[in-house]
């Protein structure tokens, strides 16, 4: 820091003076440090942008190694009113038609009538016994259990057979409906309540008299056995079907088939297939060849980028404001050179990528024929996917050979540079660590200089302090001269 007072009584050791000579040592010691370490920012801005670019090649490159696009499908269907297909990963292509004759539908039975929500089911304690389909269920009441008791006890103990639910269809009038959880036949429901059940066997072993005939001739229990228990009759003898249960029936090519649900996904390998109406519709499961072509342009894409980015970075040039930042590091030309030359040896003598419509310019960028591609893929999908994505190829001559694939190739020479620990980030490294270095070294310089300055302005203080004396004195013989001068005249 300066000190102001500097000069004032010599006019010389100024701090103007003090201060030329800090900003000569400045440029001598510190400006070059700090050139260096705005060519290190410079670089290590760029890198990030090569690193950013070259992570991104790398995503793009996921889907297209291994088990990936080529074993996606794609199915369409001619009416979609009536059917819907979903293919899964490698389901097999073809075409097939279906014609539904009937959907699977669920057993719906109601109660008769209640007044209220709130109305007793049963005039003392008791149990019963709920069945649906092959499924059985005792349910506990109690006198004062209310119909909308009952519907919530349901939920709770056969709620993955069955759904209760009350619904009001006029004034006065609740009904309970239970719908079975599963389509198909063998969903039929009933209540029976245990203590009629009870009566009605006791009755049994009671006399001949208590025997009546039906206008058949027919033996009947009495009919006072037959409504005796605690349960309301509209749960047991008031319960009716609103719907049967049925299975689907339809016509696969035209075999007739028969399922309990209307998702089917056990009839082809893969294909997962909803009947929604009656009617025909015709089926197609493909190859997702459009998946293929916007994975395969998406890594182009990326790839073509990063190769921009490279050619910026490493241009040679006379002019210094159009030179690359690392017009003259091999770590980044040689990286440059290495993702496009692969592109040359890829397929392990299978044959070349060019064959299957991914190209290159003079300068490494690529571009995508899909008409090329698409014409490979109808003749061997299978050896395209050995080729590009890894698998068994078979040659020509009819042997077969284990391919990495292509794109598995060119991921290992990425991989090489941008995984953890390697080039990249060793290279990156390198540049903190100069940047580190040359941060000490500026503090350091600008210290030593603050410390030598310092100093200076004391001695320079101290030096003025000794001439302001001296000029005092010089003043005073000079006054002392001209006096003597003066008397001898």
């Amino acid at each position: 820091m300066g000190i102001s007072s500097l000069g004032v009584g010599s006019s010389i050791l100024t701090q103007d003076v003090l201060d030329q000579l800090k900003s000569a040592d400045e440029s001598k010691f510190v400006t070059p440090v700090e050139k260096r370490l705005k060519t290190e920012d410079s670089k290590l801005q760029s890198f990030q942008i090569i690193e950013a670019h070259m992570e991104a090649v790398g995503q793009s490159l996921a889907p297209l190694t291994g088990y990936g696009i080529f074993e996606s499908r794609v199915s369409s269907v001619s009416d979609e009113k009536v059917v819907d297909v979903f293919a899964s990963k490698n389901s097999d292509v073809q075409d097939f038609t279906l014609d539904v004759t009937s959907l699977a539908t669920k057993e719906i039975s109601q109660s008769a009538s209640f007044s209220e929500k709130i109305s007793t089911i049963a005039t003392a304690d008791g149990s019963m016994d709920l069945v649906i389909g092959k499924n059985k269920y005792t349910l506990d009441y109690k006198s004062t259990t209310t119909l909308n008791d009952f519907k919530d006890m349901i939920n709770k103990e056969a709620g993955d057979s069955v759904k209760a639910s009350i619904v009001q269809i006029a004034k006065n009038d609740y009904r309970l409906f239970l719908i079975a959880e599963k389509t198909g036949t063998g969903q039929e429901m009933s209540i029976t309540d245990n203590t009629v059940v009870k009566e009605a066997t006791e009755a049994d072993s009671k006399l001949d008299e208590e025997v009546k005939l039906d206008k058949d001739g027919n033996p009947i229990k009495d009919e006072k056995i037959i409504k005796a228990g605690n349960l309301n009759l509209s749960l047991t003898t008031g319960i009716q079907s609103v719907q049967n249960a049925a299975d689907a029936t339809f016509k696969f090519n035209g075999l007739a088939i028969t399922r309990s649900s209307n998702m089917i996904n056990d009839l082809a390998s893969g294909l997962t297939i909803t009947l929604k109406d009656l009617g025909t519709s015709s089926v197609s499961v493909k190859q997702d060849r459009e998946n293929i072509e916007t994975s395969i342009t998406n890594f182009i894409d990326k790839y073509n980028s990063t190769l921009f980015q490279l050619n910026e970075d490493t241009r040679t040039s006379q002019d210094k404001s159009t030179r690359g930042v690392f017009s003259s590091n091999s770590t980044i030309r040689g990286m440059e050179s290495g993702i496009i030359n692969i592109f040359s040896t890829v397929g392990q003598g299978a044959g070349r990528i060019q064959e299957y419509g991914i190209e290159a310019d003079k300068g490494g960028r690529l571009s995508l024929n899909m008409a090329k591609l698409n014409k490979m893929l109808d003749e061997n999908p299978d050896n395209v996917k050995a080729f590009l994505a890894g698998g068994e190829f078979t040659k020509p001559d009819g042997s077969k050979v284990e391919l990495k694939g292509a794109f598995s190739e060119v991921e290992a020479e990425i991989n090489k540079y941008s995984k953890y620990n390697a080039i990249l980030d060793q290279f990156k490294n390198s540049i903190n660590t100069r940047i580190d270095s040359l941060d000490e070294q500026k503090e350091k310089a600008i210290q030593r200089l603050e410390d030598r300055y310092a100093i200076m302005g004391k001695r320079f203080s101290a030096y003025d302090t000794v001439i302001s004396k001296f000029n005092s004195a010089s003043n005073m013989f000079g006054q002392m001269i001209n006096a003597e001068a003066a008397s001898n005249k």
